[in-house]
């Protein structure tokens, strides 16, 4: 008998330490991460069951402090929402390795497109972008901001 509850008791953690190390595969894209060009900093946390980034940071001109504004979005109404703290990444759940079933949206060509997320190492982020059909896609990378 005693046996048996040792081995039940084994079980358990062994279950309890897997999900624990699923956790923290899943939040290892949390933290801020420059864009491709390194012209913007994208603050990636978790909002619920997603993944979601924000824009915290976009690099100015020099002698040019306004604020950036949504100007080629193709909704006219939101062309006057500043562009700092937009929500850029939104839907992205981890699954085997990838945050996928996610959003993108940029930016610079008013567009939205299906994402996957998928960490190629400790600080390099693999940005995957979807038109439509899977197909039809560009990937980059992104790297995340030293403290």
């Amino acid at each position: 008998m005693k046996t048996c509850q040792y081995a039940s008791m084994i079980v358990l953690l062994i279950l309890l330490g897997n999900e624990s190390v699923r956790a923290q595969s899943k939040s290892k894209i949390i933290g801020v991460w420059f864009n491709t060009e390194k012209t913007a900093q994208i603050e990636i946390m978790e909002n619920e069951n997603e993944m979601i980034g924000k824009l915290v940071w976009i690099q100015h001109e020099e002698g040019n402090p306004e604020p950036f504004t949504d100007i080629v979005n193709s909704d006219t109404s939101l062309r006057n929402r500043p562009l700092m703290g937009l929500t850029i990444l939104k839907g992205l759940k981890y699954k085997n390795g990838i945050w996928s079933e996610g959003e993108i949206y940029d930016p610079e060509s008013g567009l939205s497109y299906t994402c996957e997320l998928q960490l190629k190492k400790k600080d390099i982020l693999e940005v995957k972008g979807f038109l439509g059909d899977s197909w039809v896609s560009r990937t980059v990378e992104w790297n995340r901001v030293k403290k």
